[in-house]
């Protein structure tokens, strides 16, 4: 069966954006963007909700017709056009680039799409993520802690009375200082 993994990038204290959404804070050099490229290329698909569809698709689609692209931008930009996406909104009517618009999370619908065959499934985005989370849903978290401090901004887990256990199965130091933390759902 495969997995539901939610990839996401935190500050030191636990913000995945800061101020007004201000995501520049991510130090992804080109060992890190490679490692990205590694693990999501070998996936079966994205899921993801409106806004971090619509900032990809702002994005991604020609990345790699950009000079100023570095080799694994190129790659990831073709990796991201060909993988089948879901895109999880209530408001958006259509979306481009191998996506079909689901309106809710059906978490019975999710686990028939966690039996088919094919790649594990990348979950990006934290609302979606929690939503995930709250129907048990999510089965593996990478996490990739970065050297700053925010102070201020939106956490990537929301408050819970439930603790959710997990097990390390994967820790990685990056040469720019990042720290990849990789968990599983403790079954």
């Amino acid at each position: 069966m495969r997995k539901i993994v939610v990839q996401m990038s935190v500050s030191l204290d636990g913000f995945f954006e800061g101020p007004g959404g201000d995501i520049g804070w991510h130090q992804v050099d080109e060992e890190l963007h490679r490692h990205f490229n590694d693990v999501i290329a070998p996936m079966g698909g994205f899921l993801s909700g409106r806004v971090s569809h619509e900032l990809m698709a702002a994005y991604w689609p020609t990345a790699d017709q950009d000079p100023t692209a570095s080799d694994p931008e190129r790659e990831f930009a073709s990796i991201w056009r060909d993988m089948p996406k879901i895109v999880y909104s209530r408001t958006l009517e259509h979306a481009d680039w191998n996506a079909t618009v689901i309106r809710e999370v059906d978490p019975e619908e999710v686990r028939r799409l966690k039996a088919e065959p094919g790649g594990d499934l990348a979950l990006g985005g934290a609302d979606l993520a929690a939503t995930f989370a709250r129907h048990d849903l999510v089965d593996e978290y990478r996490i990739y802690v970065n050297p700053v401090l925010l102070g201020r901004g939106r956490r990537l887990f929301p408050d819970s009375d439930v603790p959710t256990g997990l097990r390390l199965v994967e820790s990685r130091v990056f040469g720019n200082g990042v720290v990849l933390l990789r968990h599983e759902r403790a079954r």
